[in-house]
């Protein structure tokens, strides 16, 4: 009987999902453009686009910092998308008061050194060509 709820619990967050992407306009690609934005927004361990694929398929449950995340992304409480308010009911909208990208000035020089040489050469050389692109450089 544990087994059945936890699959009814799985498919209630994935149709609560889709409809949080479909509301908030995100990717429609799959699940590899939705990882790439939800990993664009979260400062943990990325996830790849078999685990947004077990999500979105009713498979698998992220753990809940995630959940968080996409709540902050997709602009629904946490509560709505883990758990849901009954039946029929759409999606709350939570409004951000921040950016939706990562604000953290830690963030960029932590994912830059998680690179390999050839990618962070790459990213300076977008930097110095935004810079100087804005006259800044």
């Amino acid at each position: 009987m544990a087994l059945v709820a936890l699959t009814r619990e799985k498919q209630d967050f994935s149709r609560r999902l889709r409809e949080a992407l479909k509301k908030a306009q995100a990717p429609a690609e799959g699940a590899a453009a939705i990882a790439r934005e939800f990993n664009l927004r979260y400062e943990g361990r990325p996830v790849t686009a078999q685990a947004v694929g077990k999500w979105l398929g009713g498979k698998a449950l992220p753990s809940q910092d995630k959940v968080r995340a996409l709540s902050a992304w997709l602009e629904v409480t946490p509560h709505w998308l883990r758990f849901g308010d009954g039946e029929g009911k759409s999606a709350p909208v939570l409004r951000q008061t921040a950016a939706a990208y990562r604000v953290d000035p830690q963030w960029p020089a932590k994912k830059y050194e998680a690179l390999n040489e050839a990618h962070k050469k790459m990213v300076v050389e977008l930097l110095l060509a935004l810079l100087k692109l804005e006259g800044k450089g």
